[in-house]
């Protein structure tokens, strides 16, 4: 199920946000896997973006009561959130958490694993890891699914600087197209 939501009220007394959710969620009834979904948020402000998410959320999952966050990638983590009607605990972890998963917990459905895609991502990028995140066959943890997005990156500029050496060698060797300044005249 991909959730894509224009956000529009106002939580907590803030300004409504005018952009809409980056989230994919794996298909209903998709086996279990490590990850439920890929969560691709516009800033490293929690405090802004998590209400959002979480107004998505609680009417497909259930009220969502506590998120864990690693604190790697996050310069400041909230205690709390206001979403949807209520506040929803936020904590965080130094080790032993994916810094690429954010963690979800419902008081009455369970638990959902998000990745969560760095917010300076290339939109291509991004787009790939949702599709790979929410494939009913992955089998990558949050952080072998960057990993494996950086690779493809690097393999794909890789061969974009091989195509770019080789024309140069043969532009070099003769191998442009030349257009003569004149023509030759037939006497």
């Amino acid at each position: 199920m991909t959730a894509t939501i224009p956000f529009t009220r106002a939580v907590g007394g803030r300004a409504p946000s005018s952009s809409p959710l980056r989230l994919m969620l794996a298909p209903a009834g998709a086996p279990a896997a490590l990850i439920d979904g890929a969560w691709w948020p516009r800033s490293r402000n929690l405090t802004e973006q998590l209400p959002a998410l979480v107004e998505c959320l609680d009417p497909l999952w259930g009220r969502i009561t506590r998120i864990a966050v690693s604190r790697t990638f996050w310069p400041v983590i909230p205690g709390a959130v206001p979403a949807h009607g209520h506040m929803v605990r936020v904590g965080w972890s130094n080790a032993g958490q994916d810094p690429h998963k954010l963690l979800l917990l419902s008081h009455t459905f369970g638990r959902w694993d998000l990745l969560v895609i760095p917010p300076e991502t290339a939109p291509a990028t991004a787009a790939r890891l949702m599709a790979t995140a929410t494939d009913p066959s992955r089998s990558l943890t949050a952080t072998g699914l960057i990993h494996e997005a950086e690779r493809f990156r690097a393999a794909a500029e890789a061969a974009s600087d091989s195509d770019s050496l080789r024309e140069a060698v043969w532009d070099s060797e003769g191998g442009a197209d030349k257009t003569p300044a004149t023509l030759p005249h037939d006497s």
